[in-house]
């Protein structure tokens, strides 16, 4: 037998899976269902939300801005680490746990006893909201009917919808699975779920936040951006809150066909899944933040942020963002950051992000030193006692091999 419910805060975007859920719970609980929307940049996506959530069924709706929160306390402090999920710069993964956050303190302020989510028992989404809500109300049940419902295919969701006179956006032909935020945008399914078929990124309609390379302008964009202690704070010598900043990234990175990946990813849940991801803005945002930390970090600084890199986009990836490990890592990333101040000059041109030039007060690159032509800063001749005790293993090594050969006629097995 079913467990009763008397409240369930529902996790809502208005999409295909969430927009069936309200009657569908008010059917099988009985219950008072209250939709919870996160704005994290979906734009007209938010559109008519709380006029469809009410006439669906829902009690009342909340619409929660997060926006600033999400880029300053989880975009740039992920930017800035470096991470990247099989070259994915993790939009949708980001952007769960401050969503799920804000859905348990709301449902706690209610008095609910369940929060409902609709993800697939498929994906990663529900390993990210679930994670966030057992660090914040540990003791919450959650309800995640595509475990075992009825509706387990879109197409019988659409069937669903229709029938209960639910509006969507979507049809049987369209229904391409997306996320949008201010981010990103990704694509999922239908012919995508086919490694062999090329994404359609020329298809009218198919990009929402860009142009492909071969519809980009036949001419070069620049831009300039600034960083103080890592974070970007001016686009083109204009200061700008860090919202309007993507917004403008995404702009200009969007109108010369950048940030376009097409990738077969490596699920959490073990499987292999295929989705073309728009992230224009970030793309450029990375390749400015990178190119600054090449002149402003010490080698063995910059080469270990490389290796937590991977770690963090793990974590980031698997909906552990509430984690101690990840907590601490923050902490590194943030320390590495102090000098990490200048700007740094790309060029924009069909789907290429080009360095043009990179500036800071705390540039360790010396020309005087690094220079072809004559210096008197460095020492040439300094370099063979420096050969010498750097190669003396592979020497020592060497001399035993000659003289192991010499008394048994083999030496040390060959290195080759």
């Amino acid at each position: 037998m079913e467990k009763k419910y008397n409240k369930v805060v529902l996790a809502y975007s208005g999409g295909l899976d969430t927009s069936v859920l309200i009657p569908w719970l008010k059917e099988h609980y009985g219950c008072e269902v209250i939709a919870v929307s996160g704005n994290v940049g979906q734009g007209t996506e938010l559109d008519g939300l709380e006029e469809k959530a009410l006439k669906t069924g829902a009690s009342k709706l909340y619409i929660e801005d997060l926006n600033k929160e999400f880029v300053d306390d989880f975009i740039i402090p992920t930017m800035q680490a470096g991470a990247t999920y099989e070259q994915y710069l993790l939009g949708t993964s980001f952007a769960r746990p401050i969503i799920a956050k804000r859905i348990v303190e709301i449902a706690l302020k209610e008095g609910a006893d369940a929060i409902c989510h609709g993800c697939t028992g498929k994906g990663n989404d529900q390993v990210r909201f679930e994670l966030a809500i057992k660090a914040f109300a540990p003791h919450m049940d959650v309800i995640a009917p595509w475990r075992f419902w009825e509706l387990n295919s879109r197409e019988k969701e659409i069937e669903y919808a229709e029938k209960h006179n639910i509006p969507l956006k979507i049809n049987k032909e369209t229904n391409y699975s997306k996320d949008k935020n201010l981010w990103h945008l990704s694509h999922e399914g239908l012919d995508l779920e086919d490694p062999a078929n090329e994404a359609p990124i020329n298809k009218p309609g198919f990009l929402e936040l860009g142009v492909s390379p071969e519809q980009a302008p036949d001419v070069p964009t620049y831009v300039t951006i600034h960083f103080e202690k890592g974070v970007p704070t001016a686009v083109n010598g204009e200061e700008m809150d860090s919202v309007t900043l993507i917004q403008t990234l995404n702009k200009l990175g969007g109108e010369n066909g950048c940030g376009i990946l097409d990738i077969v990813e490596n699920r959490l849940v073990g499987m292999k899944s295929r989705g073309v991801y728009e992230t224009p803005g970030g793309a450029v945002l990375y390749a400015a933040h990178q190119k600054l930390e090449e002149i402003t970090l010490d080698k063995e600084t910059q080469h270990y942020k490389q290796q937590l890199a991977l770690k963090f986009a793990d974590l980031v990836y698997n909906g552990q963002w509430y984690t101690p490990l990840r907590k601490a890592m923050s902490a590194f990333v943030t320390s590495t950051q102090e000098t990490v101040t200048g700007d740094v000059k790309l060029k924009l041109y069909k789907g290429n992000i080009i360095p043009a030039s990179v500036t800071s007060p705390y540039s360790l690159y010396s020309e005087d030193i690094a220079t072809f032509g004559e210096d008197h800063s460095y020492n040439q001749a300094d370099s063979a006692g420096f050969i010498n005790l750097f190669g003396l293993p592979l020497k020592v090594r060497a001399m035993n091999d000659l003289a192991l050969q010499e008394k048994t006629g083999a030496g040390f097995p060959s290195v080759e």
